[in-house]
């Protein structure tokens, strides 16, 4: 058969390639949505060996406690106790470690250490009008944690929800072990932080199980990168009798070579001889590594920038994906972080023995917590605000809108220059300073 008839035997449609929607269709056999569940061995290995990782679990957290809170109530001095005490509890640190945990593991808690005015078991709810003190607090992960006994009754109030927690309580020192090891720990008696949970799980998902292949592509990466540099650049020595030599020999040769050649110097060889410097083609990889790190970034919501460890707090101008970060941790904040700094300052009103001289009910009181604001931008464009809002002042004064004595006191006060023009995340409003300085022009041009 001639060849021309051979080709058109083996021609096929170019949609279907190797196999268009079969056995033999490389886009049919992925199957996406395939998950990964990860052991806490897994989740351990994973955390300890990579440092990427380690800042998608830690950032966040850190972010989320780095500047704390306000507390906002009438009595300055029931406020500073109840600051004072947190600090002895060390609750801002074990809050950012509950929230590490959940990160990593799926779900965060925190125990409460507490005495009480009778006697009790950890698996009896916490009646608040019987504490006496909040001693302790303590954050832990779901590794420390064997079961999640739900309320199956459903004519309660509190059907679908954990009602006990089976905790690993056993310790060993030395050769004593005492506890047990699945000790029921009512609900009441620790904070417990869980943001994912799949509808038919009551355990949360580890934020690294949806991650693991784009932290496996990013691992492979490095490692490519790595071989590409081992790799950058060798030379090829050609020279006749090269094929007759012993394996032995070539070995020599190759040890001689590489000692004299192995940095940039000057070769002497024979004019008969040739030596040729290879170098490794990089093109493209620039973007090849982009995507991977744009992926990476979109699947944590997460800035590049922060994940690669910016210094924490400070913004240049025009980084508005970091201004939109520290906006979800804002949010984060209010939603999910201030309902238990809120219980534990609840816990602390109704302690007998605590602050106050006796126990008070938290909603006899008025009082708020104002998180503080989390970024500053940096020197740069902060001289680039104050000269703007110099600018819109002196526009303001020259169209008789207010007077030079109201614009010192409202800028300098009585002791000089302040930093009230600082902006944060939580106070600046780009577009009403925009509109202002806008229409100030407008009206002087217009006039």
């Amino acid at each position: 058969m001639r060849t021309i008839d051979q080709a058109k035997n083996m021609r096929v449609d170019f949609m279907q390639g190797h196999g268009k929607a079969n056995e033999k269709d490389p886009l049919t056999r992925q199957h996406p949505g395939v998950r990964r569940k990860l052991t806490h061995a897994d989740l351990t290995q994973l955390y300890a060996d990579n440092a990427i990782v380690q800042n998608i679990i830690n950032i966040p957290a850190e972010d989320m406690t780095r500047s704390w809170f306000t507390l906002r109530m009438k009595d300055d001095q029931l406020k500073n106790d109840i600051m004072a005490k947190l600090a002895d509890l060390n609750a801002k640190d074990n809050l950012k470690k509950m929230r590490q945990f959940e990160r990593l593991r799926g779900d965060g808690f925190v125990s409460l250490g507490v005495t009480q005015t009778t006697a009790f078991n950890l698996s009896d709810p916490l009646d608040v009008r019987k504490l006496k003190r909040l001693d302790y607090i303590h954050a832990f992960s779901s590794l420390k944690v064997n079961n999640f006994l739900l309320n199956e009754d459903m004519f309660s109030p509190n059907y679908g929800t954990v009602e006990f927690f089976q905790v690993n309580r056993r310790s060993q020192i030395g050769t004593q072990i005492a506890g047990t090891i699945n000790d029921r720990i009512h609900r009441s008696r620790l904070l417990h932080d869980q943001t994912r949970r799949l509808e038919d799980e009551y355990q949360g998902q580890p934020l690294l199980e949806p991650l693991f292949d784009a932290i496996t592509v990013l691992d492979t990466s490095l490692w490519s990168v790595g071989q590409m540099l081992y790799d950058f650049a060798f030379k090829v020595y050609k020279a006749e009798g090269i094929e007759d030599m012993s394996a032995s020999d070539k070995y020599e040769l190759g040890m001689l070579m590489d000692f004299m050649f192995r940095t940039e110097a000057l070769a002497i060889i024979g004019k008969d001889e040739e030596l040729d410097k290879k170098t490794t083609n990089l093109s493209g990889m620039k973007d090849l590594l982009d995507y991977v790190w744009d992926y990476l970034s979109g699947a944590v919501r997460m800035p590049k920038t922060v994940i690669k460890g910016q210094e924490a707090g400070t913004i240049a101008g025009a980084q508005y994906d970091v201004m939109n970060y520290y906006s979800r941790i804002a949010a984060m904040q209010e939603n999910e972080l201030k309902p238990h700094i809120e219980r534990l300052i609840r816990l602390l009103l109704w302690s007998q023995d605590e602050i106050g001289g006796g126990s008070i009910d938290p909603n006899s009181l008025e009082w708020e917590i104002k998180f503080n604001p989390l970024w500053n931008v940096d020197s740069k464009t902060d001289a680039e605000i104050r000269k703007l809002v110099a600018e819109t002042d002196q526009i303001y004064i020259g169209n008789g809108v207010v007077a030079p004595d109201e614009v010192r006191q409202a800028r300098f006060g009585q002791f000089g220059l302040t930093e009230e023009n600082k902006m944060s995340g939580d106070s600046v409003d780009w577009d009403a300073i925009a509109r202002e300085v806008y229409q100030a022009w407008r009206e002087k041009h217009d006039g």
